[in-house]
């Protein structure tokens, strides 16, 4: 019977890598086949342990070295990586169960649980996929002619109804087993998302907090230099409105801060030192004349 269906198993083999892979199609993530983290993983593990210990707050810090450092348990799993992980190991004992009886040779696994800790990640998915279709070639050598008669595209009930009418109770396990694999990888990649956007969101607030001190430290540099000089204008209202506007146009509210800076803060004309010791009187002319000269002042300032 073995001869008769040698397309079988690669029937069921696809719609294995089939359903394992459309899990990341549907919640928009790639199952990696690199090994070494990148820096979204670094970040996204540095985001997961900053919500387990809450000691990392917008401005980055994170945990202490020794905290970072610690083994890799598996008991430090998280529920919905701990059920993937024990659905995993009970298809790994089904199927070495049935290669002594049958004696079949065991496929080289490349999967370990213990990487799941802290996290599961599309790269771990890759690999229970590949371990999962290891697994399959062995189960359909050693019953080729029951798993013949289920269909590859078959539904998580119906692989649970096929399973409930046979009689190896390792054959079984190893059905059930893979049914719940696909549906904790599911669940491990929504939470993975999940967990991805939190990190994004994160990372984003960091920077447009590191961004704001960054401006608001330039300004107040700027403050000061305007103020340190005595100009006949308000240092502080000049300042906020220019990089106000700078936001949105930062060529054309330069331009206007060097050559018409009371558009951002009038001129106080009660504040210009009247010549002649006081004897003449403030006119609109002087007020023009500070504003040039605190225009070109702020042409060459840099802070």
């Amino acid at each position: 019977m073995a001869e008769s269906n040698p397309s079988s198993t690669v029937d069921v083999n696809e719609n294995i890598m089939g359903r394992l892979e459309s899990v990341s199609d549907d919640t928009n993530i790639t199952l990696e086949t690199n090994e070494p983290d990148d820096e979204f993983e670094k970040l996204l593990n540095s985001f997961i342990a900053s919500e387990k210990s809450d000691t990392m707050d917008i401005t980055g810090q994170t945990l202490n070295k020794e905290e970072q450092t610690a083994p890799r348990q598996t008991g430090d799993l998280g529920t919905d990586e701990a059920e993937l992980a024990q659905a995993y190991q009970n298809l790994i004992d089904a199927v070495t169960a049935i290669s002594l009886a049958y004696e079949k040779q065991m496929p080289e696994l490349i999967f370990d649980p213990s990487r799941l800790v802290p996290n599961y990640k599309p790269s771990l998915g890759r690999k229970i996929v590949q371990d999962t279709l290891s697994c399959w070639d062995l189960m359909f050598s050693a019953f080729p002619e029951k798993l013949s008669t289920i269909s590859p595209n078959s539904t998580d009930e119906q692989f649970l109804n096929f399973a409930e009418g046979l009689s190896d109770q390792n054959l079984q396990l190893a059905i059930i087993s893979y049914v719940e694999i696909l549906i904790d990888i599911e669940n491990c990649e929504i939470s993975y998302e999940e967990r991805r956007l939190k990190a994004q969101r994160r990372r984003i607030e960091r920077a447009l907090y590191e961004e704001y001190q960054r401006r608001r430290e330039r300004k107040l540099k700027f403050i000061q230099a305007v103020a340190e000089k005595h100009f006949p204008i308000d240092a502080e209202r000049l300042i906020n409105n220019y990089f106000k506007t700078a936001t949105k146009d930062p060529k054309a509210a330069f331009e206007v801060l060097t050559t018409n800076p009371a558009v951002y803060a009038p001129i106080e004309n009660d504040k210009i030192k009247p010549g002649l010791f006081g004897l003449l009187k403030v006119t609109p002319e002087d007020g023009i004349k500070e504003n040039h000269r605190i225009g070109a002042f702020l042409k060459k300032l840099r802070v």
